[in-house]
């Protein structure tokens, strides 16, 4: 086998290994799952602690808009803090759960793949020098990663906070301009979104050295920079290649959606928010798998840097029944001859004793 393709070889442990994919989607839809109900729990509860007298109630029988306003006012005064309060609660426990689900996903993933790759290499190799299976250690470095990853969320909203209120200088309330107020946010709001994403990336890539190395939370950031500064080739054609199809599949459920919307007017509306979910399900499937080719190709680059980006082979196992060819015997060259020695005076003494 030469020239191994680490996105070939990522792809291809995604198929052979459908249980990895099953448990990723398990870990991922049960967080999704999760936060969907408690933010529908949050808010029913918060509906439950806003008061409506009978004029409000009145004033929303009505129906007429400018009525309807006036009551949703009155009801939803004096109660942003308590929505805010609860966001802040909810925002909180779904950052712990995901860090915690998060990091038992990818344990089991990258351990997973791990196997498979030292099983392609046809090398038998103890894998507690590796990594223990039974440690705390790669937890403990995966929470702390995914404490930082939520932080750069936090950070990426700040940092919008601070474009807008930069590009709102440029629109004063004595002379509003809020085209050119929206072109300078523009660039900011783009270049605060490739800085949080690479920072996300290189926080996810990191996570497979914790594992892989038993690193802690530094020294795994650490070797994620080092794998990418020598081997930036291979790591750059597994992301864009894996980035290129991600965004195939978006480009045909997008259009899979569309197709529906369109026959709004002749299909039942249940039929069409049934067919919109079923699609979405299946995007957010392959994308699920898409993810875990993609750490398999940077766990391949790893794990076999010795074929990856070059012409070497790997051994292949022998066949039973059949017999190995000998090694060529050694040659050596006796550098006490005269006529292969290294110093030249040995040629006149050769001629003189001819």
């Amino acid at each position: 086998m030469s020239h191994v393709s680490p996105t070939l070889e990522g792809f291809r442990a995604a198929v052979r290994r459908p249980s990895l994919t099953f448990a990723e989607i398990a870990w991922r839809w049960s967080l999704g799952a999760t936060a969907w109900a408690l933010l529908l729990f949050s808010f029913f509860e918060y509906l439950n602690t806003l008061p409506v007298t009978n004029a409000d109630a009145a004033l929303l029988s009505t129906r007429q808009p400018a009525l309807v306003g006036r009551a949703l006012t009155h009801i939803l005064r004096g109660s942003l803090n308590r929505a805010v309060l609860a966001a802040l609660l909810g925002a909180l426990a779904l950052s712990f759960l995901w860090a915690v689900a998060a990091s038992f996903g990818r344990i089991a993933t990258v351990r997973a793949l791990l196997d498979y790759f030292a099983e392609r290499k046809d090398i038998v190799r103890d894998l507690s020098t590796t990594y223990d299976r039974a440690g705390t250690q790669p937890f403990r470095s995966l929470i702390g990663l995914n404490f930082l990853r939520v932080a750069t969320v936090l950070a990426a909203l700040l940092a919008f906070v601070g474009a807008a209120i930069l590009a709102s200088f440029a629109s004063p309330d004595a002379n509003p301009r809020p085209g050119v107020a929206f072109i300078l946010f523009l660039p900011l709001a783009v270049l605060i979104c490739l800085v949080w994403s690479a920072l996300s990336w290189l926080l996810s890539l990191a996570g497979i050295f914790s594992i892989r190395n038993g690193e802690d939370t530094l020294g795994a950031l650490s070797a994620a920079v080092t794998f990418c500064r020598e081997r930036t080739g291979s790591v750059f054609a597994v992301s864009i290649w894996t980035g290129l199809a991600h965004l195939v599949v978006f480009s045909v459920a997008t259009t899979a959606v569309s197709l529906p919307l369109s026959l709004i007017q002749i299909i039942p509306l249940r039929l069409v928010l049934a067919a919109i979910l079923l699609v979405t399900l299946a995007y957010f499937a392959v994308v699920d798998w898409l993810c875990l080719a993609r750490i398999a190709g940077y766990i391949c680059i790893a794990e076999m840097p010795e074929v990856v980006g070059s012409s070497a082979t790997l051994p292949a196992p022998p066949i039973s029944g059949q017999s190995q060819p000998r090694a060529p015997a050694e040659t050596t060259i006796d550098r006490d001859e005269p006529i292969l020695s290294d110093v030249p005076n040995n040629l006149p003494n050769l001629a003189l004793e001819t």
